[in-house]
């Protein structure tokens, strides 16, 4: 019986450290994004599907009516933080990014990379909000609606709630 008892706070003490170790984000401090994060054991996961711009100008057509990539790249974000709040999270816990860029027929079909950085930075690696997620940009032919410019789905981790 005390063999047990000793076993059983031993296994406790060692499951204990993995909800007091956190996420470790590495990489250049320098970087925008983080080239690795890590996610200790016992965390929660969440996913969020791909999310796209919301609408800015309801009488406008094309990319007019969703705003340039910069615009789309923040109301994106905006909703990402929306569904992330929704399961009690917020964008200081996201892990890793998946953004998809249309080409910008202003920009001869090149994706605008620097247009979602802007957007990008008012989020992600500031005062406020220091945390970057690891990330992968790509450029594809279309989104879900024509003007649509940015769809960005991200995975989140956090401490499970007690």
């Amino acid at each position: 019986m005390k063999r047990l008892a000793l076993a059983l706070v031993a296994t406790a003490a060692v499951a204990a450290p993995a909800f007091a170790q956190e996420i470790v984000r590495g990489g250049d401090p320098k970087s925008a994004i983080a080239s690795v994060v890590t996610v200790p054991a016992g965390y929660d996961t969440i996913y969020v599907s791909g999310m796209t711009p919301p609408v800015v100008d309801a009488n406008a057509t094309g990319v007019a009516k969703f705003g340039d990539t910069k615009t789309q790249t923040i109301g994106v974000i905006k909703r990402l933080e929306d569904a992330l709040k929704s399961q009690g999270a917020s964008l200081s816990d996201v892990v890793m990014m998946r953004v998809l860029l249309v080409g910008d027929p202003a920009k001869d079909g090149k994706m605008d990379f620097a247009g979602m950085m802007e957007g990008y930075k008012t989020f992600f690696g500031t005062a406020e909000q220091p945390n970057k997620p690891s990330r992968i940009t790509s450029q594809v032919t279309a989104l879900v609606a024509d003007g649509m410019l940015v769809e960005i789905e991200v995975q989140a981790a956090r401490k499970p709630k007690k």
